[in-house]
């Protein structure tokens, strides 16, 4: 368990990092920039922070974690620093410190702001997913009680499918079941669903050049000016993951040449085959570019490194 906790958050920091000069770009301007993105440039950003911080949630409290818990921790440790302006944080989570400085709580948190959809959950639910391997239903219950203090609706769904599916993932799953507790963390009838069962139909035919185009057409909100949509993300994450195979380097790669909310991709994606590959599994030369958190939009997570992270996490199941 030891290995694969550590394999999935690298594999999310990387995925992260990786993915972060491309956010909001399109697949066409990815390749006139890079040609196809495969290096990390820089470093991480609130994707790996929030991962972390949904982890030391875990350590303090494990299976009785509360939506009044996160929002608790989110007063204690993260609005007390926040003095200006919340650098590279989501919609989603400036939404739900600007509710909790009013004195609301959850969920009430998570429906003042119009970015309940928001793929925020999405982006640090695999930390749900490593501290209950094997257990997709109990991760998405975990994740959901984060998701309360932040989003509503779908957004919760992303959250809920992508902890599932980690779970499953350091638990041996193959690709495709890794797929299937994704969706079954989430009800039929939602446009997560739809959104997951749209790629796996494109990914069943041919993945010729043109992949990443009817990827795009089956899943893309093209009209909205944003592009953290959670089923949007998580979807095209377990696009990747599937078309890697599983691999940490293929999976991940893929994900961010997509664009879109580009680091996101690529942090789930990272997830998901980290859990099921290992630390040695995500390439040397990725590994050794993630460092210690910067704090650049939580400081209470400066200093603190993704694979001891993990380790806390193992010793708390």
């Amino acid at each position: 368990m030891r290995d694969k906790a550590r394999g999935s958050l690298l594999g999310l920091a990387a995925g992260d990092a990786l993915g972060a000069p491309a956010e909001n770009l399109t697949p066409a301007r990815i390749r006139e920039r890079w040609g196809r993105l495969t290096e990390i440039e820089g470093g991480g950003t609130d994707d790996t922070e929030y991962a972390i911080f949904a982890a030391s949630l875990l350590v303090r409290h494990g299976h009785a974690l509360t939506a009044a818990d996160v929002a608790a921790a989110y007063r204690r440790e993260i609005i007390p620093l926040v003095t200006g302006p919340m650098k590279g944080a989501g919609f989603s989570e400036l939404g739900t410190v600007m509710a909790l400085r009013r004195g609301l709580e959850p969920p009430m948190t998570g429906r003042v702001h119009a970015h309940g959809w928001s793929d925020g959950l999405a982006m640090r639910a695999a930390s749900y997913g490593v501290f209950c391997p094997g257990d997709p239903a109990e991760a998405a219950r975990l994740a959901e009680q984060d998701g309360l203090v932040s989003g509503e609706g779908e957004g919760i769904l992303g959250g809920r499918a992508v902890a599932a599916a980690v779970a499953a993932a350091m638990a041996d799953a193959t690709p495709d079941a890794v797929a299937d507790a994704a969706l079954s963390a989430v009800p039929e009838d939602s446009w997560t669903t739809r959104a997951i069962v749209r790629v796996r139909e494109v990914l069943s035919g041919s993945r010729d050049a043109g992949l990443t185009e009817r990827l795009h057409e089956a899943v893309v909100v093209r009209h909205y000016p944003w592009t953290d949509v959670a089923p949007e993300a998580v979807a095209l994450a377990l696009a990747a993951y599937l078309a890697g195979d599983g691999d940490v380097e293929a999976s991940v790669t893929f994900g961010v040449n997509l664009g879109r909310d580009a680091d996101t991709i690529g942090a789930i994606a990272g997830a998901m085959a980290g859990a099921g590959q290992g630390e040695s599994g995500v390439p040397a030369r990725w590994a050794a570019r993630i460092g210690p958190a910067t704090g650049a939009c939580l400081p209470v997570v400066a200093g603190r490194h993704v694979l001891d992270v993990a380790d806390e996490l193992v010793r708390g199941l």
